[in-house]
């Protein structure tokens, strides 16, 4: 029977390049992998992820990285739902999947990603809205106030994009259904933002739609086009829009770490044996 896990305790990985061993114990809120390039951050987190993908549609073994294994809390647990964030904003080459989904803005890898959370964002809403009309409509007094926490979030993530773009003069736009914003009296859609700005929206996007609920957020160097204020406060508008979410990341960028979370990094040396 599968059984959901709130967080990874343990990532092993058996053999990694044939010759080194990984045994990583994690916290259940922020996990920070450090180390010089081609020390292998990047591998440990694209096996981890495709061995987490293969467990979470129920294939134990198929689409699995051989060596690669798991704790999770509770420690039955047999999957947990994660989120992978690509920084990097290179043109996509599937000329084919640019066909199939007939939409001309998307160029680049993060415009892919935020086509696909657009409808997630849908659904979102859609979700919040039915559990409003349900605490609005039950006739007990406490769901009034009970409504108004479950839109909370919402408004914080508009709040806290006006915020990041204010210099810009860009504003989101709140009574549209999907995200847009308004600047100078033009209306931008997310694929017209700068690689940062669209980088910085995919991850607060991606943390929103998780709807307050356990999951894993694999980021592989999330400093990648974000200015160095932004950097600093990454890791806190995450959490300040999911507490329940457990930040796996890898990073170069002294920045991520000033706001208090120096004990949050792991080096690589110091989980790997020959």
């Amino acid at each position: 029977m599968k059984k959901q896990a709130d967080y990874i305790k343990r990532i092993e990985i058996k053999r990694l390049w044939g010759r080194k061993n990984i045994s990583w114990d994690l916290r259940p809120d922020v996990n920070i992998l450090s180390g010089i390039n081609g020390i292998g951050k990047s591998t440990i987190l694209n096996n981890s992820v495709r061995s987490l993908n293969a467990l979470e549609g129920g294939a134990l073994t198929n689409g699995a990285q051989p060596g690669v294994s798991f704790i999770f809390s509770p420690e039955d647990a047999t999957f947990i739902h994660f989120d992978v964030i690509r920084s990097f904003d290179r043109p996509l080459i599937n000329s084919g999947l640019l066909e199939k989904i007939g939409n001309q803005n998307v160029k680049t890898e993060l415009d892919w990603q935020l086509y696909q959370l657009q409808r997630r964002y849908l659904d979102y809403q859609v979700n919040i809205g039915n559990r409003i009309i349900e605490l609005l409509t039950s006739g007990v007094p406490e769901d009034q106030l009970k409504a108004t926490e479950v839109s909370r979030p919402k408004t914080r993530f508009q709040d806290l994009i006006d915020d990041l773009f204010q210099e810009t003069g860009k504003k989101i736009i709140r009574k549209s259904n999907e995200i847009q914003f308004e600047q100078d009296g033009d209306i931008l859609t997310p694929y017209q933002l700068s690689s940062g700005e669209k980088q910085m929206l995919v991850i607060l996007l991606t943390v929103l739609v998780q709807d307050n609920q356990h999951c894993t957020l694999f980021m592989d160097e999330p400093e990648i086009s974000l200015h160095v204020e932004w950097q600093q406060r990454l890791i806190s508008l995450i959490r300040c829009l999911n507490p329940n979410v457990q930040i796996i990341l890898t990073t170069h960028s002294p920045a991520l770490i000033m706001n208090g979370w120096l004990d949050a990094v792991t080096e690589v040396s110091d989980i790997t044996t020959l």
